[in-house]
């Protein structure tokens, strides 16, 4: 896996203080993207042991709500096996942080992967430009879904995240 950009202290990609971490590599490649800088699979640095021990120094700090897989996708073929193994780490060494995910799949394509039983919160869909709203909370256009994937788990059925 290779990745762009670790950002700390963030308060855009999620609920409260956050680690956010920016993949390399996206297929959806959407019109008038934010970063496509971060669809070459092969762009950014190999992610290390260097840089787990950067999230997980950041997620060892109480303020720190938790973590943000964004990108690029993170659900993309060169990065989905990593971020789940450190999405199911997270999870175990921190279970009171909140993990959240950035895919332009749907939920309804992505649901049986295994990297959903750890994440809290799933925004889905891909950037569209004639749905952007400025004034949007955590997504950039209408159409995409703020996912409380718990909840949505425990229904059977889309449960939007409520802030």
């Amino acid at each position: 896996m290779r990745y762009h950009n670790i950002t700390k202290d963030d308060m855009l990609n999620g609920d409260g203080l956050r680690v956010v971490l920016w993949v390399a590599g996206c297929s959806h490649c959407c019109r008038e993207c934010q970063n496509p800088i971060t669809w070459d699979p092969n762009g950014g640095l190999p992610f290390t042991d260097a840089e787990r021990k950067e999230i997980f120094d950041e997620l060892d700090k109480d303020y720190i709500s938790g973590i943000t897989f964004s990108g690029g996708d993170p659900l993309h073929p060169s990065n989905i096996t990593e971020v789940t193994a450190l999405a199911r780490e997270i999870r175990r060494r921190y279970p009171q942080k909140t993990i959240w995910l950035y895919t332009g799949s749907l939920w309804e394509e992505i649901n049986n992967e295994e990297i959903v039983q750890y994440l809290d919160v799933c925004v889905d869909g891909e950037f569209e430009i004639d749905k952007k709203e400025l004034l949007l909370e955590w997504k950039g256009s209408s159409n995409q879904r703020v996912i409380d994937v718990p909840a949505t788990l425990r229904e059977g059925h889309v449960v939007l995240h409520a802030h």
